[in-house]
């Protein structure tokens, strides 16, 4: 996909009419917000390469960076996919317990043996915890947390059911660290951000682990673990303009100002559509024949793509249980909005 320019250090924004989006439509969506989803902070809408729509609320600007909790984990996919392409990591099917040869199953388990790194980014992986309630505080408190994770890896269950896991999202950030040499976040510093545009993220020091830790205005930069590995599922921060940039690469099939960052093909199998709706860590919408995938994040964060529309939505949010499905938001609102 050609364009005319790439906004690497400024964007640019046409008329909405331009963009062949609706303004009308569009300015219902303030309104909107203000009373149905009073906790999004920020939205940025990219049509073919333009902003066509920025508002920012409750107090926060354009320069303000907000921690995008599990939108980290679609950036960990892009990471994979980069040292795959690099020749860090050879292929999606490399057992996950070759990059980790000193560590000792307590119990001896086949099944850890068999799993990859395509079992981890599709969330097909054995947990022994209930899905959707791992305890990712317990993780958190301990001092290896790969090891931690590890010893979980494979317990209690099946390879190819689907079982959402940030511990699992952890390794990656590990085995990345473990191939290249680097931190994911120095990785994604060189090799992604600031080829795109995104300003260098500094490394974070947490030092405590509850909730207002975990997910408040505590987190700054990329949090890492006692090891030094940088938190594969959560513990990015951005701008929202940045997640668009992210967006955007993404629409543009990895290429941004006529170079590749990431290959075409990875992309395509990152966000192919399969029945548990969940690529390699990019969650996955395919209604009235409309393709979206989304990188998601709790409270309400979403970097939302639609190619064929060569549209990015991105939303940023304050962390509140429970939040109203941004899905439906842009799917009621900001897809009509469209002129096609």
């Amino acid at each position: 996909m050609q364009r005319n320019y790439w906004p690497t250090k400024e964007w640019q924004t046409l008329a909405t009419e331009s963009l062949r989006m609706n303004s009308d439509k569009l300015s219902e969506l303030e309104p909107l917000i203000k009373s149905e989803y009073s906790n999004i902070n920020a939205v940025v809408i990219v049509r073919n390469g333009y902003i066509a729509y920025e508002n920012y609320y409750n107090g926060y600007g354009l320069d303000d960076t907000h921690h995008v909790a599990s939108v980290t984990k679609s950036i960990l996919s892009a990471l994979i996919g980069i040292a795959i392409d690099a020749g860090f990591i050879k292929h999606l099917d490399q057992k996950v317990l070759d990059f980790f040869p000193e560590y000792v199953p307590k119990i001896s388990n086949g099944t850890k043996r068999e799993i990859t790194i395509r079992h981890l980014l599709t969330m097909t992986v054995p947990y022994p915890f209930v899905n959707w309630h791992e305890p990712l505080d317990k993780m958190c408190m301990q001092p290896d947390w790969v090891t931690y994770t590890l010893d979980m890896l494979g317990e209690n269950g099946t390879i190819g059911d689907f079982k959402y896991s940030t511990a699992g999202a952890h390794l990656l950030s590990s085995i990345i660290t473990r191939s290249s040499g680097k931190s994911a976040r120095e990785f994604a510093n060189e090799r992604l951000f600031k080829p795109i545009g995104i300003k260098e993220i500094p490394h974070y020091e947490m030092k405590s682990f509850e909730f207002e830790d975990l997910f408040g205005k505590k987190v700054k930069g990329w949090v890492n673990d006692p090891a030094g590995n940088s938190t594969g599922g959560w513990g990015l921060t951005l701008t929202p303009r940045e997640m668009a940039r992210f967006g955007l690469l993404y629409v543009n099939q990895g290429i941004w100002d006529n170079k590749e960052i990431i290959s075409s093909s990875w992309i395509d199998k990152s966000t192919a559509m399969n029945p548990n709706n969940y690529g390699y860590l990019w969650w996955l919408r395919e209604e009235d024949g409309l393709l979206a995938y989304l990188a998601l994040g709790d409270g309400g964060h979403v970097i939302c793509c639609l190619p064929d529309k060569d549209l990015v939505v991105a939303i940023a949010s304050e962390f509140i249980l429970n939040p109203r499905d941004r899905w439906t938001l842009i799917k009621e609102h900001i897809i009509p909005a469209l002129i096609d």
